[in-house]
C-alpha cells in the first residue's frame, strides 16, 4: 500500500466513525425530547405506612412512581403530576417552598396546578386525580 492509498483509508475511517456518531447523537435528541407527555392510564396505589413512601407523610415531601411525581403540599394535600418537563422531558422536582415543580434543565416552572409559570415549557403538565384512604393514596387518571 502507497502513502496515497494509506491516507486515503485513514481519512475514509474517520468519516465512517464521525457518520456513526453523528447518527448515534441524533437518535439520543429525539429520544431524549419525545416523552413530553404524562403517562396515560395511571392508576396506582402508595401505602404510606411503609417506609419507601415516607416522604409523602411531611407536607413538602415527594417522590417520584411510575412516571408521576406525587407531593404533599406545605398546606397537606397530596398532587401528582407527570414526571418530565413539557420542554425537554427532563425529570422535575417538586419545590415546595416555592409551591411549583421545576425543571433544572432551562428553569421551565410549573404551578401545583400543572400550569406553565416559567418558560420555556408552554404546555401545562398532566395532572393525576389523588384519593387518601386511611393510609393509602391512590393516584389515577
Amino acid at each position: 500500500m502507497d502513502r496515497k492509498d494509506f491516507l486515503k483509508s485513514i481519512g475514509m475511517s474517520a468519516a465512517a466513525f464521525a457518520l456513526i456518531n453523528c447518527i448515534g447523537c441524533k437518535k439520543t435528541e429525539s429520544t431524549n425530547t419525545t416523552d413530553t407527555t404524562g403517562p396515560t392510564g395511571v392508576n396506582f396505589t402508595l401505602d404510606l405506612s411503609l417506609a419507601a413512601n415516607a416522604a409523602l407523610l411531611t407536607n413538602g415531601g415527594s417522590l417520584v412512581s411510575n412516571g408521576v411525581i406525587v407531593a404533599r403540599t406545605n398546606a397537606g394535600t397530596y398532587i401528582a403530576v407527570q414526571r418530565s418537563c413539557t420542554h425537554e422531558s427532563y425529570t422535575l422536582t417538586y419545590q415546595s417552598a416555592n409551591s411549583r415543580f421545576f425543571c433544572p434543565n432551562h428553569g421551565a416552572t410549573f404551578g401545583e396546578n400543572g400550569a406553565v409559570t416559567n418558560g420555556p415549557a408552554s404546555r401545562s403538565l398532566t395532572v393525576y386525580n389523588t384519593q387518601l384512604t386511611g393510609t393509602t393514596l391512590k393516584v389515577f387518571s
